[in-house]
């Protein structure tokens, strides 16, 4: 029993160190290291629009993979050796994906800036109005009417109540 259990350990260990990596001969029409960020980068950006707005993309007809590839004119084929060559080295491969990483980022902060931008507007744009209410309010003119704003009719009113609206050819006629 021991003597099973100790040949099971010497064969494992012996199995587990003895793996050679699988070598992958370099693709014809390599992709470039910049170009292959590049690619993945907008892939992520439309798989994610996609995840958003799935019908919007159907409905225009919009098939994420094939833009990609019509883009940096190239076809599948090319994608996938070029991107199993470089899965073969490991730190080639990472660092590919840490620049679409740090891509990514930059355009979160970037549109998350341009969000607090309008946001701020907003809250300006709010805080002024809340201001010119609340002094009308203490002026007292918040009440009143003016001729140039536009009529809203109140439809709680019979008909016969309502003021009457004029047609552009009453306007011409007077």
């Amino acid at each position: 029993m021991k003597k099973s259990g100790l040949i099971l350990v010497v064969l494992t260990c012996l199995s587990c160190g003895n793996k050679k990596q699988r070598h992958v001969m370099k693709p014809t029409e390599l992709i470039s290291k910049s170009r292959m960020v590049d690619i993945i980068y907008d892939m992520a950006i439309i798989s994610a629009a996609k995840g958003a707005n799935r019908k919007l993309m159907e409905q225009n007809g919009v098939n994420p993979a094939t833009y990609v590839y019509d883009k940096f004119d190239i076809d599948s084929m090319q994608f996938v050796q070029s991107n199993e060559y470089y899965s073969n080295y490991v730190q080639v491969y990472e660092d590919i994906y840490n620049e679409v990483k740090l891509k990514l980022k930059k355009e979160k902060n970037y549109y998350n800036d341009l969000v607090k931008i309008e946001n701020r507007k907003k809250d300006s744009i709010n805080k002024e109005r809340r201001r010119k209410t609340d002094s009308l309010k203490k002026r007292g003119e918040l009440g009143r009417i003016n001729p140039n704003d536009k009529v809203i009719l109140d439809t709680k009113l019979p008909l016969k109540k309502r003021p009457r609206r004029l047609k552009n050819s009453d306007s011409l006629k007077q």
